[in-house]
């Protein structure tokens, strides 16, 4: 099947990957993927079905003498986040993703691999087709839309599922097993905006906020990295106090689950104030260069001349919505005092864009603790009521409650000791999985994650390592040969 990964060991697990970079998958328009899975199923002679939300089960029989196992649910999701650099041409509902191999790491061309979670489909297929494993039944189901609200796992039917045991393959760090995850909810708010005449003798200018490293809004939000919204409305926040500023546009992100890596906007600024403007944007740029220079070592601000707009934002809008964005709390503000290292509660500012008459914001708010998300959520929503902003609130999802006595735990921790010596890492993870919506439904179901290592996920540079994808393989078949029996 590969032409570009298929030398790579394991190759079956490798060829699946390879191919389902060649089938276009962005959340809510996975229909050409869907159709590959649905075939491959029906290739093999294995029952396949689909619900009515577009998720895939497909069934396989036990090996002989592994009858009496139980059922190991296999479970990953279909789509992948669409982002690309700026200036890169690629349309991610028709182009296969241009994969190569980079030093001993797998990446995509200008854009998003889709490792995430890609590499776990891609697990699961192989375990369907492969001839010489030894396991009990297996169910493999494959979800829709997870990276934009988790919703076909939330569209999952009780009942659907008869497994006992669930393999989630969506996490991104060899040797680490997941037990736990966070909840979350989105916080939109809109301010509407009366447009003004653009006022005369203004230069019109883009102020642009560039080469910030982005990330996963849980995986990546203890890492300090920067948040291009919140840098660009520091410096608009700033010349504002003391200096005539007029707002016509303001955008940012892409991703409601990522941190925000770009954000630009144009103003009108006095013609006389032009020069000290462009100083006063080059002073700042060495600012927030020496304030990052650890973590983001080529972010950069930039103001340039841009083509003269008709209208402006009003005056008293303008001010509302940069006091907003400035006010408006970012990143981790709670750690876990049970578990080391583990961020508790995180708001992540993810996207602003201007349309028509309304700028529309998105925040999402984590926290492995219920409470906590409904107190971050009213900081945020007070920030924005106080501006006078509209808000709607996304559905949210459930986090899912660390299980130290799990059965799955004590079988995947020895199948790891027994491949590679030593004790895996036991973390809880700040972020949403799936697990936890499905845990919901199926309270019963024991469950971990797991997978091979990958970086800079939901961004341009995410990439997947190479050597640890055969250790996340033979991790696999080595839990499969070792579930315990019903009884």
């Amino acid at each position: 099947m590969g032409n570009v990964l298929g030398h790579l060991k394991p190759e079956l697990i490798w060829n699946h990957f390879e191919e389902i970079t060649k089938h276009p998958r962005p959340s809510k328009q996975e229909e050409k993927i869907v159709q590959y899975v649905l075939e491959f199923g029906k290739k093999l002679n294995l029952e396949t079905s689909r619900d009515k939300f577009g998720n895939i089960l497909i069934r396989k029989p036990a090996t002989p003498g592994k009858e009496n196992a139980k059922t190991i649910v296999l479970q990953g999701h279909l789509d992948m986040v669409c982002e690309k650099n700026r200036g890169v041409e690629f349309d991610f509902e028709n182009d296969p993703i241009n994969v190569y191999i980079d030093n001993g790491w797998v990446k995509a061309k200008g854009t998003t691999l889709g490792a995430d979670n890609g590499i776990g489909v891609a697990a699961a297929l192989s375990v369907l087709e492969s001839t010489d494993l030894e396991h009990g039944p297996i169910e493999a189901i494959f979800t829709l839309d997870e990276e934009t609200g988790l919703t076909g796992a939330s569209n999952l039917k009780k009942g659907w599922l008869k497994g006992d045991i669930l393999l989630n393959m969506d996490s991104e760090e060899e040797g680490v097993l997941y037990i736990g995850c966070a909840g979350g909810k989105n916080t939109q708010a809109t301010f509407k905006f009366e447009p003004e005449k653009a006022p005369r003798n203004y230069s019109s200018l883009e102020i642009k906020v560039e080469g910030l490293q982005g990330g996963h809004s849980g995986l990546e939000i203890h890492t300090g990295r920067g948040n291009a919204i919140k840098i660009l409305t520091r410096l608009l926040w700033s010349y504002s106090k003391e200096n005539k500023l007029s707002l016509v546009k303001i955008e940012g992100g892409n991703k409601h689950n990522a941190i925000p890596r770009e954000a630009y906007a144009v103003v009108l600024i006095p013609k006389d104030d032009e020069k000290s403007f462009k100083k006063f944007v080059a002073k700042y740029n060495d600012t927030v260069k020496a304030e990052f220079a650890a973590v983001e070592a080529n972010l950069n601000v930039t103001a340039e001349k841009h083509e003269m707009p008709k209208e402006v934002m009003d005056a008293k809008t303008t001010k509302k919505l940069i006091n907003a964005l400035y006010a408006l709390p970012h990143g981790v503000i709670k750690m876990s005092a049970d578990i080391p290292n583990l961020v508790e509660t995180s708001t992540n500012l993810a996207t602003i864009k201007t349309e028509g008459r309304k700028v529309n914001i998105i925040t999402s708010q984590r926290s492995s603790v219920a409470s906590e998300i409904t107190d971050i959520t009213n900081m945020v929503t007070s920030v924005f009521e106080l501006a006078g902003a509209k808000l709607e609130f996304g559905d949210g999802y459930p986090g899912w409650k660390p299980d130290v006595h799990s059965e799955v735990l004590r079988v995947v921790k020895s199948s790891y000791k027994d491949l590679y010596g030593k004790e895996p890492d036991i973390r809880a993870i700040h972020a949403g999985l799936e697990c936890g919506i499905i845990k919901e439904k199926y309270p019963d179901m024991d469950m971990i994650s797991f997978g091979p290592t990958m970086f800079g996920v939901h961004s341009p540079d995410e990439r997947l390592e190479i050597a640890a994808v055969p250790k996340f393989w033979n991790l696999l078949v080595n839990i499969l040969k070792n579930v315990p029996s019903k009884n």
